[in-house]
Parts: structure tokens; C-alpha cells; sequence
């Protein structure tokens, strides 16, 4: 191996994002490292991002956040004849129980006590989220694959 194909594969390294590489091959072993402790700072703070997300939205400026209290509120006085389904757990939540699998409930779903809901994946465990009451969904308010926190709405369910 020339010095030539050491400087390029440093630079696929650095292009690929990765923070740290061995190559090992006969006679040659090769360890790049670059800044990758800093990356994964900024990873986490992406995550957090979609959290944060919809109050930053909410507060561009005065007068638009008056007015968007006053929009709400009867949204909010219709929905407070739904039942609100909340994540019992920090993880990553999923509407399939795998890729090819169909989608566990749908807006319009009748469902009842122990239907599962959904999984939430926490620390490469797959936990199944299962109805404590019977009704239909009505609101589905968390897209697939995205993270969710402890007691963050999940979904809006009609009981009558």
C-alpha cells in the first residue's frame, strides 16, 4: 500500500463521517480516528431536535402566539372528549411489528383493552404498547420511527 492510497482512504474516512477506522492487512496496520466525539454531541442534539421542534414553531413572535393560543383553544375543548394513549417509555416508536408486517391500528381503528398499539423500541428491546381502553383512533400524533419521550402523547382515541 502506497502513500497515496493511505491519503485517499483518510479521505473517504473523513467524507464518510465514520469516527474511527482499522485496517489490518499482512505486513500493515492502519487506525484512522477523526473528530468523532464531537459528532456524537451533535448526534444527540439532533434527536432532540424533533422533540423541541414544535415549541420553537409556536413562539416566532407576540403577536403571532396570540393569536395561534386563541386558534387552539377549541381545538383543544374538542379534544378533551378523547382519551390521550401516552408512551410509557423513552425509545423509538414504530406503527409495524417489522418492516414487511402491516401497520398495527390505522386513524378509524376500532380497537379494545390489551390491542397492541404499537412497539417502542428502548436499548434494542422491542416493547409492545397495548390499549388500556376500547374505542376507536382517532389522531395518530407521532410518525413512524421517530423517538419519543416518557408520557408524550401517542395517540387520540374516541371511547363512546
Amino acid at each position: 500500500m502506497d502513500i497515496k492510497e493511505i491519503q485517499n482512504l483518510i479521505k473517504f474516512v473523513a467524507k464518510s463521517g465514520a469516527s474511527e477506522v482499522k485496517l489490518e492487512m499482512d505486513d500493515i496496520k492502519i487506525t484512522i480516528r477523526t473528530g468523532g466525539d464531537d459528532r456524537g454531541e451533535s448526534t444527540t442534539y439532533v434527536q432532540q431536535i424533533p422533540m423541541n421542534q414544535p415549541l420553537a414553531q409556536a413562539v416566532p413572535a407576540a403577536a403571532p402566539l396570540a393569536e395561534s393560543v386563541h386558534a387552539e383553544a377549541p381545538a383543544a375543548s374538542e379534544d378533551s372528549k378523547y382519551i390521550t394513549i401516552k408512551s410509557p417509555i423513552i425509545g423509538t416508536f414504530y406503527r409495524k411489528p417489522s418492516p414487511d408486517k402491516p401497520m398495527f391500528v390505522e386513524v378509524g381503528s376500532s380497537i379494545g383493552e390489551g390491542d397492541v398499539l404499537c412497539v417502542i423500541e428502548a436499548m434494542k428491546l422491542f416493547n409492545e404498547i397495548e390499549s388500556e381502553v376500547s374505542g376507536k383512533i382517532v389522531k395518530i400524533l407521532v410518525d413512524d420511527s421517530s423517538p419519543v419521550e416518557f408520557d408524550q402523547p401517542l395517540f387520540l382515541v374516541d371511547p363512546s
